[in-house]
C-alpha cells in the first residue's frame, strides 16, 4: 500500500494529474472535495477522455474522468479480501481509509508485489501450477 497517498481536486486539470503522477512515479490519484473522497482517477481515465476530439487537458477537469463510486477499505482489511474484491470488480485500486481520512491507495501492483512475497517463500513454484 501507498501510505500518505498524494490525492488531487475535482477540479484541478487532467494536465495537473499527469504531472503529480510522473513527479510520483503513481498511477492513481484519489480526488476529493473539501476532504471527502468523491472519486479516483487513473492513468487510464485520463488517457480515455484525453483520446476524445477537442479534449484539451489543460482545461478538461479531473472529475470528467474521475469514476465513482471509489471501492474503500480499512486499513486492518485482510489483503485475500481486498484483492478478492479487487479480482471480481476488475478494480486497479482501493482506497484505504480511516475515520472518513484517506490514509493510502493500494493497486494491483501492491498485490502482485504481496504475491511475489508469498510465492517466493515455496521454492520451486512454477506458472504452470496455478
Amino acid at each position: 500500500m501507498t501510505r500518505a497517498p498524494r490525492t488531487i481536486r475535482p477540479r484541478q486539470t487532467l494536465a495537473e494529474a499527469h504531472r503529480l503522477m510522473r513527479r510520483n512515479l503513481i498511477r492513481h490519484l484519489p480526488v476529493l472535495d473539501r476532504g471527502k473522497l468523491v472519486g479516483i482517477v487513473s492513468q487510464r481515465d485520463l488517457a480515455l477522455i484525453e483520446s476524445l476530439p477537442d479534449v484539451n487537458p489543460a482545461e478538461v477537469p479531473v472529475e470528467d474522468a474521475m469514476v465513482g463510486p471509489v471501492y474503500v477499505v480499512a486499513p486492518a482489511t485482510p489483503l485475500a479480501e481486498v484483492a478478492g474484491e479487487m479480482a471480481r470488480r476488475k478494480l486497479g485500486a482501493a482506497v484505504v481509509a480511516a475515520a472518513g481520512r484517506v490514509v493510502g491507495v493500494f493497486t494491483a501492483t501492491d498485490a502482485c508485489r504481496a504475491l511475489a512475497r508469498v510465492m517466493g517463500r515455496r521454492s520451486g513454484t512454477v506458472v504452470a501450477r496455478l
